[in-house]
């Protein structure tokens, strides 16, 4: 039979693992969150900076294509289908660009344990 000095103390171990593995969770969470906004920030200033170097890139390019041609229009309609074009591949892999490694990265993120 157990005596109450020792259940006591087995309640008490007890609690305290129960205590330490909630603490455990918490960190952990916590952990991965941050992994998880700083990659979002990270994704969302190079995302940006990305647009601003497009955007001077297509410019160029419609300059240079307006020397050329000799036509502006014509300089902003090629600009404007390679976009699209873009657009189509971009829409067309979505899975495979996007999708999938997102997917990938969140369950490495959530779902692998820390060795």
């Amino acid at each position: 039979m157990i005596d109450s000095d020792n259940y006591k103390q087995l309640v008490e171990e007890i609690k305290r693992y129960v205590t330490l593995q909630v603490d455990y969770s918490k960190l952990t969470v916590v952990e991965k969150m941050v992994v998880l906004l700083s990659t979002a920030a990270v994704s969302v200033i190079v995302g940006a900076l990305a647009i601003c170097v497009l955007f001077y890139l297509s410019l160029s390019l419609e300059s240079y294509l307006t020397q050329v041609l000799g036509c502006q229009w014509g300089a902003y309609l090629i600009v404007a289908s390679l976009y699209l074009i873009l657009m189509g591949v971009v829409i067309g892999l979505r899975d495979k660009l996007i999708i999938n490694p997102i997917a990938k990265f969140l369950s490495k993120l959530f779902l692998t344990p820390k060795k």
